[in-house]
């Protein structure tokens, strides 16, 4: 059952991983937070090339690390434009601080606690998902972000978080993981919800444009129709001059 779990877990964050690509591509952005793309490519590549897990987890290791290699790109593409105030040079200089950065805290954090990257994984989720609320509040709109994003991400962790909390040895003597899975759990919580309020809030812009298009427009036909009984003649030309 574990590796069910883990299985469906693995299946809902790729199709995460999916649709933040398309997302960014549509929106013309980066659709991960920086620092949390940085640690989840650090963790990728640790436990893709240096400690890769049994077979099936070592394949959806290296799936997730090739789309984050994708999601990366459009970072480095989109990302300047976000941070504006800041020159091309420091952005790309920060983005390797923190590539540098995200990659020895994983590793540090795997060798001090012997645990195959377990709880640098739930770690690095918390961080990320208190940091896709941020990104929400900051752009104030879903460039990047959508709905079917946040219900994936969110039920990808939670099955994780279940599969360790039933079946695993480690959870089981741990006060930390079952802390950090409830903790995410709300984050992803509160982040589905602020989406959905940034959502109904387009929705209800769209309609309040669509109004006034459709009111100038018909002031607009107003007019043209007063135009027409006032200088037209019944033949499509204005009246001839007495003289």
């Amino acid at each position: 059952m574990f590796t069910i779990l883990m299985l469906g877990s693995g299946a809902f964050w790729t199709v995460t991983y999916l649709l933040i690509i398309r997302r960014s591509l549509l929106d013309r952005t980066y659709g991960m937070p920086l620092v949390a793309l940085c640690a989840n490519l650090s963790w990728e590549l640790l436990f893709s090339f240096i400690y890769p897990p049994q077979i099936i987890q070592h394949i959806v290791n290296l799936i997730w690390f090739s789309l984050d290699v994708v999601i990366l790109i459009q970072l480095l593409r989109y990302g300047p434009r976000e941070f504006a105030d800041l020159p091309k040079r420091v952005f790309y200089a920060l983005v390797s601080l923190a590539l540098a950065t995200s990659f020895c805290a994983v590793l540090l954090v795997t060798v001090e606690f012997h645990d195959s990257g377990v709880y640098a994984a739930f770690g690095q989720n918390l961080m990320m998902s208190v940091l896709f609320i941020a990104m929400v509040y900051r752009r104030r709109s879903l460039r990047g972000q959508s709905m079917s994003i946040a219900m994936c991400k969110m039920l990808g962790t939670a099955l994780a978080s279940l599969a360790f909390y039933l079946y695993s040895p480690l959870s089981h003597r741990s006060v930390l993981l079952p802390f950090l899975s409830i903790a995410i759990l709300v984050y992803d919580v509160i982040y589905v919800g602020m989406v959905s309020v940034q959502q109904r809030g387009a929705t209800h812009k769209s309609k309040l444009a669509s109004i006034q298009i459709e009111r100038i427009c018909s002031q607009d036909s107003d007019w043209r129709s007063y135009d027409c009984r006032h200088y037209s003649c019944g033949n499509g030309f204005p009246p001839l001059s007495a003289h």
